[in-house]
């Protein structure tokens, strides 16, 4: 029998037309008589529209067209949002900006001509009277009485408000509160490939295609036909290879509907690519919030209650999960801690600012941030080991599946393993012991953890705004090849190979003779898509379990064919045989039988396929303990990354090097979040980190050399033992940097420094702690 191939560490099928550069991006496709769209954003926060005068733009040779809001108001829709938040105001977004904009890269008109050069010259042409307004650039500011209104209909910039539960009795029995205010800045996502629609209409057809580089397109050939009033059955989405998309794209986007209108209008397909600038203002945000933290301790670490305020920058409208950020956050609030009571409330701002919605780990890195350096703070206050602290309030393996106070269950665990794994690795006591040396010698070093556990595999129905299952088609083709057809969307997650490794095994075929077919709405069934780390462990077992219905046919084929009872037939790993008889029939021999048709049991449909459509019954929490250790230069400031050491365990392993390479990014975005990067906005809400050159991200030098390892806890969730791991990095990563610079820094007294952590900040504490 061939050697199973789920647990191996096989090489991903879809890399060598990655990295020989000849598959195809949004950009790469050219249609006859292809016209080109470029956008006049708004350059101001807040302003009144009072005219557009277009009339230069129009002359100028190669334009097509000038469409504005004014056309465009009843023919596109508004951008919609799924998520659900009691009593949300929800702002009217169109597609263009009508009388007002309410952020810098507000979408104000829209250039067609015959090339993207000339679109862009023309929009320079168009002169519009912009009255500028007072913005609400920071959230917290935006709360305030009197403070200028993102919204002026609403009378307030409070989107939505959650109060927590009343817990003070809990807090009366503590020894000790410790408290905190804690930042997420605002991050700018920065996919390689920044978005592209292409949108093509043929009249004869009354068929409208849009190439979009996104991660839902099910989803977003529903929501644009809405958009349009347009036949869903006639709107086709097509989805290449996407450059990146870490939530971003998980989006439906007004250029969608508009790309879409244009071309229908023109009668020719139109294709407009997103430039750096307005990625960085007009695609989604991530992070943004403010949280006050107090934590009810005991005086040996034992937790009993926590209150969490958060302040969530919502931006200037809601994108399509923008409000359910914060509320993501909520769900894994109590991270890998027993926290018995918990007060959590929320305020969702608006601001003139660009929305926030899912970025890599949404509302999970900052519930993990939160926890874990709260769990540090305690052990500084108690004067406790961190490490003592967090065992401490660790639910026991025994105690999964584990109820927590946040509505949700945790499904499997040992997080203590993982965590004396980690330090293990990392030489924990002995790194104490040199760093106790170090000091005496002047020299500042520090070690940070983190023990995280986030929710993945998104996720049941109920609980998802748009649907929370998996689709999956596994067709056997007459020569025996195998064609998979996902509802999933993979965009580097790897589920080319993933779901060809499911499938070679349950077959017993060979790798190659599988191909996995995603992001045709033409061609593959509806499904939900890729994001939240839910692509192998639903859309996986989607595939698995169309694999099933699929060999329980083919075993009556079998029978039928070796003349046997059904249930004289057994499975051997790649056909059916028949017990005791010496005969069998190949899976390829199946195949094509089914197909010619001529030996099938009484009233069975011909062909050798399956359709299934997987509803989770719970979410998957994968977990993990990361840890660093850094060397602080406390005359400048900067500091030295000595050593990382990772530990996630994410249920059953497929695949050993793609969930090696997926923490390894997710750490990237994380350290990212820690050292360098930050959305800055003025009080005026201009963008001051509007493109490369002013926002920073990390480099490859900047990275360390990543030491991975993992424990393996199946989930119960669904037949595969499969949990996610594609934000688990992410999610583990940005609190050790904190915790272990902070670490270094403790004979200072310093207890805490807002992220990111550059150098001038850390040097800027340690001068403020010697003078005090």
């Amino acid at each position: 029998m061939a050697q199973k191939l789920v647990g191996q560490r096989v090489k991903r099928v879809e890399d060598p037309r990655l990295i020989t550069g000849t598959s195809h991006y949004v950009d790469d496709i050219h249609l006859p008589g292809m016209l080109y769209a470029a956008f006049l954003r708004s350059p101001y926060a807040h302003a009144r529209i009072k005219s557009i005068k277009a009339d230069l733009a129009l002359q100028h040779p190669g334009v097509v067209a000038v469409i504005t809001g004014k056309e465009t108001k009843d023919k596109c829709g508004t951008v919609p949002c799924a998520a659900a938040v009691p009593d949300l105001k929800r702002p009217t977004h169109y597609c263009l900006a009508l009388d007002r904009a309410y952020f810098v890269g507000h979408p104000v008109a829209i250039v067609i001509a015959n090339d993207r050069y000339t679109a862009r010259d023309a929009v320079d042409l168009i002169d519009v009277d912009f009255e500028p307004l007072p913005a609400a650039s920071d959230p917290e500011a935006a709360l305030k009485s009197g403070a200028p209104l993102a919204h002026p209909e609403f009378r307030t910039n409070l989107a939505f408000k959650t109060e927590g539960a009343d817990i003070s009795e809990i807090f009366k029995k503590a020894d000790k509160i410790v408290k905190q205010k804690l930042l997420n800045q605002r991050l700018v996502p920065c996919a390689m490939e920044p978005r592209g629609v292409i949108a093509h209409w043929l009249p004869g057809e009354q068929q409208l295609t849009l190439w979009s580089s996104t991660q839902i397109p099910h989803l977003m050939r529903t929501q644009v036909a809405l958009m349009l009033g347009f036949p869903e059955n006639r709107l086709r989405v097509i989805t290449p290879e996407v450059g990146g998309g870490f939530g971003s794209k998980l989006n439906v986007y007004a250029e969608e509907s508009l790309l879409g209108y244009v071309s229908m209008k023109l009668k020719k397909p139109v294709k407009w690519i997103e430039t750096r600038r307005e990625n960085f203002t007009g695609t989604i945000h991530g992070r943004g919030q403010v949280a006050e933290i107090e934590m009810a301790v005991k005086n040996d670490g034992t937790i009993l209650g926590m209150k969490y305020h958060i302040v969530s920058d919502l931006g200037a409208y809601h994108q399509l999960l923008t409000p359910a950020m914060p509320i993501l956050t909520g769900l894994v609030l109590t991270g890998s801690y027993k926290i018995p009571s918990v007060s959590l409330s929320v305020s969702g701002v608006f601001t003139n600012r660009m929305s926030t919605d899912a970025y890599r780990g949404a509302g999970r890195p900052e519930a993990t941030y939160m926890i874990e350096r709260m769990m540090d703070r305690i052990a500084q206050e108690l004067k406790l080991d961190p490490v003592e602290v967090r065992k401490k309030n660790f639910p026991k393996p025994e105690e999964f599946p584990f109820a927590t106070p946040m509505g949700v269950v945790y499904d499997s665990g040992n997080y203590t393993l993982a965590l004396d794994k980690c330090l293990e690795l990392i030489g924990y006591q002995k790194f104490r012991q040199e760093q106790a040396e170090a000091r005496k010698q002047g020299r500042h070093i520090g070690i940070g953890l983190s023990c995280y556990v986030e929710i993945c595999a998104l996720g049941p129905s109920p609980a998802m705004p748009a649907g929370g299952w998996e689709s999956a088609t596994v067709r056997l083709e007459p020569t025996g090849k195998v064609t998979i057809l996902t509802g999933a969307s993979p965009h580097g997650q790897g589920q080319e190979t993933s779901f060809a490794q499911i499938a070679a095994d349950e077959l017993g075929v060979k790798l190659e003779d599988i191909i996995v077919v995603h992001g045709d709405t033409s061609i593959v069934q509806y499904g939900i898509g890729t994001f939240g780390s839910r692509a192998t462990a639903v859309g996986g077992t989607a595939v698995y379990e169309a694999i099933n219905k699929l060999k329980a046919k083919g075993k009556k084929i079998a029978a039928h064919n070796l003349g046997v009872e059904e249930n004289a037939v057994e499975w051997d790993g790649s056909g059916f045989a028949a017990k005791g008889q010496g005969k069998r029939l190949s899976i390829g021999e199946i195949a094509l039988a089914a197909h010619l048709a001529k030996m099938l049991p009484q009233d069975m449909e011909p062909g050798l396929s399956a359709t299934h459509f997987y509803e989770p019954k719970n979410f998957t929490f994968p977990f993990g303990a990361h840890a660093v250790t850094v060397d602080v230069d406390i005359e400048t400031g900067a500091f030295k990354i000595l050593r990382y050491v990772a530990v996630d365990d994410c249920g059953k392993v497929i695949n050993p090097m793609m969930v090696d390479g997926q923490v390894h990014g997710g750490i990237a975005q994380g350290l990212g979040q820690a050292l360098y990067e930050e959305a800055v906005y003025d009080e005026n809400g201009q963008l001051l980190t509007g493109e490369f050159m002013d926002y920073a991200l990390p480099r490859t030098t900047h990275m360390p050399w990543i030491e991975c390892d993992r424990t393996e806890t199946p989930t119960p969730v669904n037949p595969l033992g499969v949990k996610g791991v594609g934000e688990a990095g992410t999610i583990g990563s940005t609190p050790v940097f904190v915790n272990a610079v902070v670490d270094a820094l403790a004979p200072f007294g310093i207890k805490h420094i807002d992220m990111p952590l550059k150098p001038e900040k850390i040097w800027r504490a340690i001068q403020a702690a010697k003078r005090a």
